[in-house]
């Protein structure tokens, strides 16, 4: 492969707008001519196939944990000592650790958070929905971003946790500030200096708010990871202040941007966004489709534990390998037709929520706030439609969204 080949093939592309339009074009490119690349401008691996894919989210010589570390290993010194506050909250949490740690932490957590608890919400999300689309009724148009997919998720994580709703800004800047600063794409300065102060600034609440619920427990999410005990195990104050805040970030930016990039899926795919409309009971695999198109969460990272043969390929051990999720959906040897938007497609086995020990906890919660979103919105808003053909993308090196979905009703 030459040069300039490679340099073809490289996230680094990423950084281009275009590209954040679209990335898709270049996933396809990397998953046809190299599709187990070694990306040399970024210094990691770039897998794009489901398969492979699949594979290394269920092989244990990839690890979570030390691609965590990983990632912060690529700072200067300087700025890797400066950032180990944000090193020791993530290295706690369910999402960046391995077994026998990750077990105890996701044993725990599976106790408090059920499937149960989640469809219990199923009323209260569709009145708090139905809330938010009267305050925009009269005005016969809306920003589905700013006025809806921001909102609802965080005000139910907020409200699951038992947090005090008038500090959901607050919660909300510093869980984007902190999650600003991880994934194996270098981050500048400033954004690491946001996440600390993100970082310090929802400890220092949450530590006051659990000396108020160790006096006067309550029935919420909170107080159930708080008090969860397992073989004589709790969760330390660390821990719990840690995964609350993984929480209120993964809660937020993933059914966000579920929400965000499935409207926008509707309204580019108007004959898909009738049948939606004319069926409802389409719902669950309308989103499972959503979620393979063009998922919220497009590259999660591990790095090897040892050396491991992959796609005729040798990564090495200490080498950091990015999944690419985005391209995993469109890969045309798992799905057929990939491109195309389809939302009865049979079996759609997405991976966008990953696969494994470390399948997202939140994933159910995330899939039925999207199905009530989508269903609401073409009931009351059946002649919905994109107001501007001119759509910013996030610059963000794990999640893909809009910053704003401007629409008229």
């Amino acid at each position: 492969m030459t040069e300039a080949n490679a340099d073809a093939l490289s996230l680094s592309n990423l950084f281009r707008p275009e590209v954040r339009a679209d990335p898709y074009p270049l996933y396809d490119r990397i998953r046809a001519e190299d599709p187990v690349h070694w990306d040399e401008a970024m210094g990691f691996w770039s897998i794009t196939r489901y398969a492979d894919i699949s594979a290394i989210y269920r092989d244990a010589r990839f690890s979570r944990a030390l691609g965590l570390a990983g990632a912060f290993q690529r700072l200067p010194e300087a700025e890797r000592e400066r950032t180990m506050p944000l090193y020791d909250a993530f290295s706690k949490t369910i999402p960046y650790t391995d077994p026998p740690y990750h077990t105890r932490l996701r044993g725990l957590a599976n106790k408090a958070f059920t499937p149960r608890v989640v469809e219990q919400m199923r009323p209260h999300i569709k009145r708090l929905l139905e809330g938010l689309l009267d305050d925009q009724q009269a005005a016969g148009r809306m920003d589905v971003m700013r006025d809806v997919a921001y909102p609802l998720p965080a005000t139910v994580i907020m409200e699951l946790l038992g947090l005090p709703l008038e500090r959901r800004p607050q919660f909300k800047q510093w869980s984007s500030d902190v999650f600003a600063t991880i994934g194996v794409v270098r981050r500048d300065s400033e954004v690491m200096t946001k996440g600390l102060e993100g970082l310090e600034q929802a400890a220092d609440f949450l530590r006051h708010f659990h000396d108020q619920i160790e006096k006067e427990p309550k029935g919420d999410l909170f107080t159930a990871l708080a008090m969860v005990v397992e073989e004589g195990n709790r969760l330390s104050r660390e821990e719990l202040y840690a995964n609350i805040l993984m929480l209120l970030s993964a809660g937020q930016e993933t059914t966000t941007n579920l929400i965000g990039n499935g409207t926008f899926a509707l309204l580019t795919h108007p004959d898909q966004m009738q049948k939606l409309r004319d069926d409802p009971t389409l719902i669950a695999n309308a989103v499972e489709e959503m979620l393979r198109y063009d998922n919220p969460a497009q590259v999660a990272y591990r790095v090897a534990a040892e050396d491991v043969e992959v796609g005729s390929k040798t990564i090495r051990r200490g080498e950091i390998v990015n999944l690419l999720l985005g391209a995993a959906n469109r890969d045309p040897e798992h799905f057929r037709d990939p491109d195309r938007f389809d939302i009865t497609r049979p079996e759609i086995h997405q991976i966008g929520f990953g696969a494994g020990i470390h399948y997202c906890i939140g994933a159910p919660l995330a899939r039925l706030e999207g199905q009530i979103a989508f269903n609401t919105f073409l009931r009351r808003f059946p002649n919905m439609r994109l107001e501007t053909g001119q759509l910013e993308w996030q610059d963000h090196p794990t999640f893909r969204g809009l910053v704003s979905l401007p629409v008229a009703f």
